[in-house]
């Protein structure tokens, strides 16, 4: 089944996709399907898919970020000497507020950065609440799955792993696109064996499968469980190889406003962002830098 959360006529609409057409379900919040336990009823009413507006399926309470998953992410940023390895183990979480939708667009905040890079990630839907569990445990907490673009500064970035924690550079306003919608899991069957890919105005930048994970995502969900799981919750995979930064030419492909950024994954859809420039999106001038240290 695939869910989402649209407007058409009043905002914040909950639905089942039927094809081309949206069954709205008699619930307040995607987060709040999952809290029910997917115990929620159909109000009778339905909206043709072409006249909605789709929005971010779900904000979580948590939002579990998870790096350096993909070994190759690690070695194509070990190949080009980024400052600092990316391996797995690293964990934070992300700033819900940053989050937007398919279609919304990506705000280049002007002088923070002048590094703004892609990465093509899974997020995985928590729909039991638990903790401390392991990972056969873990596969009745996974409710279903969803495309993530973690939007990252790389230029903040480095100065916060000169600490070994990184946040601010992936949470910035507009910096978590999540979409189009939510794939339960009984319909993704194996989440290991998906095809990756992310384009840039229509080239491929990553490419790649869920299959190249190091860590499973039983095994990622029951590592996260210490902290607590409530329903709706998310927890993401980590990158693929390919981002700007690990390219030849990391200036020539970071993103910049105008650019078209499609992330895609088998069976969970495509996630469109356009990039727009601080004075188009808020129509004043963009903010100046502010280094932390």
């Amino acid at each position: 089944m695939k869910l989402v959360t649209f407007d058409a006529g009043r905002t914040g609409r909950v639905g089942r996709l039927d094809g081309e057409t949206i069954v709205e379900l008699d619930c307040p919040s995607l987060r709040a399907y999952f809290e029910l336990g997917g115990r929620v009823r159909e109000t009778g009413q339905t909206v043709r898919l072409p006249e909605a507006r789709l929005r971010a399926p779900i904000v979580p309470r948590k939002f579990f970020h998870t790096a350096g998953n993909f070994r190759e992410h690690h070695e194509d940023m070990a190949r080009v000497r980024w400052s600092h390895p990316v391996n797995k183990g690293i964990v934070f979480f992300q700033n819900v507020d940053a989050i937007i939708g398919p279609e919304e667009a990506i705000v280049y905040p002007g002088e923070l950065t002048a590094e703004l890079d892609y990465e093509l990630e899974m997020a995985i839907v928590i729909g039991k609440p638990g903790k401390f569990f392991n990972a056969e445990q873990a596969v009745e907490h996974i409710a279903g799955y969803l495309i993530f673009n973690d939007v990252t500064a790389r230029d903040i970035q480095r100065r916060e792993m000169e600490a070994g924690v990184f946040s601010f550079c992936k949470a910035i306003d507009t910096f978590c696109p999540l979409g189009p919608y939510v794939v339960t899991a009984d319909e993704v069957g194996d989440p290991h064996d998906l095809d990756m890919e992310l384009r840039v105005n229509g080239q491929v930048r990553q490419k790649s499968s869920t299959s190249r994970m190091s860590v499973t995502i039983p095994q990622l969900v029951a590592y996260h469980s210490p902290q607590t799981y409530s329903a709706g919750d998310l927890v993401t995979t980590g990158t693929i190889a390919g981002v700007a930064a690990s390219t030849e030419d990391p200036e020539a492909n970071y993103l910049k406003p105008g650019d078209l950024v499609e992330a895609e994954i088998e069976k969970l859809g495509v996630l469109r962002n356009r990039v727009v420039a601080w004075e188009d999106a808020h129509g004043t001038p963009p903010p100046t830098k502010e280094y932390w240290r």
